[in-house]
């Protein structure tokens, strides 16, 4: 069900969801957060309020969309309340404010919070600066990002890592999930060798690719190398950990499936599709805690990569 309420206020907004709940449509009860999605009005807000809809199956919340408009336009806001099959295992409130409303839409989003019910800001395209210190990052406990959907995602990135502040995440970090798990358990295997260098190869736009080469550095504290694809392939293309005995790969040339080869093993194929937002936005949603190894590898990791270098260099003391 759809509810659609032109030129109002939050007053009449939130008198007509309790009017929903005391009518049976939506139930407050069981709600486990406030998700806080903030992006410009247009196709990507119903891409967002699909994947978040999605995401409240696993996680039930109250979704609030604050939907810039014109800034140019007369100050106004025009809601929308979804509930039912309409809004997933959630309650959905789209604000589309316009005018000088755009620069305040924490605003309209303070009387609609659930009370005492952690709140979590999601950007799903461009983000702040700072999003810590924005109106809407002010109210969350833990703030979502995604570099990948920035015009410049490196330059993105780049900003996350002199703006982290504790309850930062990006979902470019979180696409290197499966990654990781695979890399871990392959170290878990005999032989039991340190590792002495890595190479990681992927797109030169892909802030992921990034991520997991700092991620290397930061935590097995050696060199590591970021270079192009062999192939133009999106995201990350391959991962070679450095041994004595020989070399870990895990590669994935065409976006979907990944072959893991170690000595003494037999190659293996493993599931490594690029992962939708949908997926991450679960995983994110599973912690309101900061992310510590996610903190590491941005502010210690990042720095101890080496862009494009033919050899290994050492790493810094």
């Amino acid at each position: 069900m759809i509810i659609d309420m032109p030129t109002t206020n939050t007053a009449k907004v939130n008198a007509k969801i309790v009017e929903l709940r005391q009518q049976g449509g939506a139930v407050a009860l069981g709600r486990v957060l406030t998700l806080v999605i903030v992006t410009d009005d247009g196709e990507k807000t119903e891409e967002a309020i699909d994947a978040a809809n999605e995401a409240s199956r696993e996680h039930p919340c109250r979704v609030i969309v604050v939907a810039r408009g014109a800034r140019e336009a007369a100050p106004r806001l025009d809601a929308q309340i979804r509930v039912g099959g309409d809004a997933g295992a959630s309650e959905v409130v789209v604000l589309r404010i316009y005018g000088e409303l755009v620069e305040h839409g924490e605003t309209c989003v303070i009387p609609l919070l659930l009370p005492d019910a952690p709140v979590v800001a999601w950007w799903p395209s461009e983000a702040p600066e700072k999003p810590a210190e924005d109106p809407i990052g002010q109210l969350a406990h833990r703030r979502i990002t995604d570099a990948a959907t920035d015009p410049d995602p490196t330059r993105a990135l780049e900003q996350r890592r002199l703006s982290y502040a504790e309850g930062d995440t990006d979902l470019a970090w979180t696409r290197l999930t499966q990654w990781r798990a695979y890399l871990a358990a392959a170290l878990d295997l005999p032989p039991h060798e340190e590792v002495t260098g890595a190479t990681v190869a992927g797109a030169t736009d892909s802030p992921s690719t990034d991520l997991l080469a700092g991620w290397l550095a930061a935590y097995l504290k050696i060199p590591v190398r970021r270079v192009p694809p062999r192939k133009n392939a999106p995201g990350i293309n391959s991962v070679v950990l450095e041994r004595k005995s020989g070399a870990v790969e895990l590669t994935r040339p065409d976006g979907k499936v990944g072959t893991l080869r170690q000595p003494g093993q037999p190659d293996r194929r493993v599931a490594l599709a690029r992962r939708n937002v949908k997926d991450c936005l679960v995983e994110e949603l599973r912690r309101l805690d900061p992310d510590e190894i996610y903190e590491a590898t941005l502010l210690e990791g990042l720095n101890r990569v080496n862009i494009g270098a033919e050899e290994p260099a050492a790493a810094p003391a």
